[in-house]
């Protein structure tokens, strides 16, 4: 019966793994290693790819990045940006489809004051805790 368990899971998982496969198979976007004609408009396309994070590596920019999700989105950069579209609204854009975390400068709002916050009130709190050992010292000296 346990075969028979892990063979019917085994079936379940080849569509699965054929779908990941398929879309790394894919070719990339037009504009996802081709830079923009006008030098300018790529240089504002590169200067927002590298204030956005690739979703797939985390530590990476989408300008840096060699992943295929990064791709799709500097080819959306590109695209946007050829199209005029302003830097501000295209992070916007990205920013409502694939959350705060996306962005390399995320804007100080109701989820994302804790992590602002925070390390200033432990800075305090250390002071606060230096600063009363040191007088304490001082005082038995």
């Amino acid at each position: 019966m346990r075969l028979f368990a892990i063979f019917v899971l085994a079936l379940l998982a080849i569509p699965f793994g054929m779908t990941a496969q398929a879309q790394d198979s894919m070719p990339p976007a037009p504009y996802a290693y081709r830079q923009l004609d006008d030098p300018a408009q790529e240089a504002e396309a590169r200067a927002l790819m590298e204030t956005l994070r690739c979703l797939k590596c985390q530590s990476q920019s989408i300008a840096d990045s060699d992943a295929p999700m990064a791709g799709d989105m500097r080819h959306q950069v590109r695209t946007r940006i050829e199209a005029g579209e302003e830097p501000e609204a295209i992070r916007a854009w990205l920013i409502e489809r694939y959350g705060d975390y996306v962005s390399y400068e995320p804007a100080l709002s109701s989820t994302t004051w804790p992590l602002f916050a925070i390390p200033v009130l432990l800075m305090l709190i250390v002071g606060i805790v230096l600063a009363r050992r040191l007088s304490r010292r001082k005082g038995e000296a």
